[in-house]
């Protein structure tokens, strides 16, 4: 029988999973565009244009093309799941390596706020080791890979079927990046075995991977891990509060001996979308500032 931890995120997983399997079809699920890809959950902050550049309807992973609104940007092709589409090993997976599955479920409305928060502070990626946690599909590590001249980018998750999405994209997109160095890497953040990579990134990047309590020490330790000791780096986290989630996280970080900084409005475009949300002006049925608002918190040794 599991105890602690891994049996409380097992048991999660599976309850996931019955949803899953009991969601009944409807006319919506039916649709063939762009509602029906995990691109945000059927919402999202709209920052960067994007468009199906494939049929979706006789396969489980559609092609995304994002526009990146600067001059002279390369365009960014993503592969990705379809909303309505899980198996079964999806969760054996889960189960064997104790992660979660969320970077299979959608591109999260926080990743594309990443990356667009990345795009519009190229300045500080240049010349920049950079790694993302948790990519799920990479978007934001690509981003930065395209635009921002850092000299090296690694974008990396802890389950083996995102990681090979994330070397699909990055192959995908190769001629976009330049001399920039991108690989993609699976990487558990309660793994041992990583001294090659200690002390090596100026800058950790991650969107909305402070959800689960019982990865809230992991995290935190990786993020000491990974930070470079000698010249100054940090880690840049984009994450909703959650309820206590956040707050947990940040305990957890001060226990790690790390400082972090915390703030809510730090990009005038992101957060005029955002207000937008909240007083109605735009349309998004299901938003709440505590669930989809990313606050930026900024984490230093």
């Amino acid at each position: 029988m599991e105890t602690g931890t891994s049996g409380k995120a097992s048991s999660l997983r599976w309850k996931i999973l019955r949803q899953a399997i009991l969601r009944k079809p409807n006319d919506e699920q039916s649709e063939i565009g762009i509602k029906r890809i995990t691109r945000k959950t059927k919402q999202g902050f709209n920052l960067l244009p994007c468009h199906l550049v494939d049929d979706p309807s006789h396969s489980s992973d559609v092609t995304v093309c994002y526009t990146l609104p600067i001059d002279s940007a390369p365009k960014l092709y993503l592969t990705q799941r379809m909303v309505d589409h899980a198996e079964l090993s999806d969760f054996e997976i889960c189960n064997k390596y104790n992660i979660d599955n969320t970077g299979l479920v959608c591109q999260w409305p926080s990743e594309e706020v990443l990356a667009y928060f990345c795009l519009s502070h190229a300045d500080m990626f240049r010349s920049k080791r950079v790694i993302e946690l948790g990519s799920g599909y990479g978007l934001a590590g690509l981003v930065i890979a395209a635009v921002t001249e850092a000299s090296e980018v690694v974008i990396s998750d802890g389950n083996p079927q995102v990681v090979d999405y994330i070397q699909h994209n990055i192959d995908a997109n190769s001629k976009a990046f330049g001399g920039t160095r991108v690989k993609s890497m699976m990487l558990h953040w309660n793994q041992n075995e990583i001294s090659n990579i200690s002390s090596t990134f100026d800058l950790i990047v991650a969107s909305d991977c402070t959800f689960f309590k019982e990865f809230h020490n992991g995290l935190a330790q990786i993020v000491k891990f990974l930070l470079g000791k000698v010249q100054p780096s940090e880690a840049i986290f984009l994450s909703p509060k959650r309820g206590d989630s956040l707050d947990k996280f940040l305990e957890k970080i001060k226990e790690n001996d790390l400082r972090f900084s915390l703030k809510e409005n730090y990009d005038a475009e992101i957060w005029k979308h955002h207000t937008e949300f909240m007083n109605g002006a735009v349309s998004w049925p299901s938003y709440q500032k505590d669930h989809c608002y990313p606050l930026l918190i900024r984490i230093t040794v």
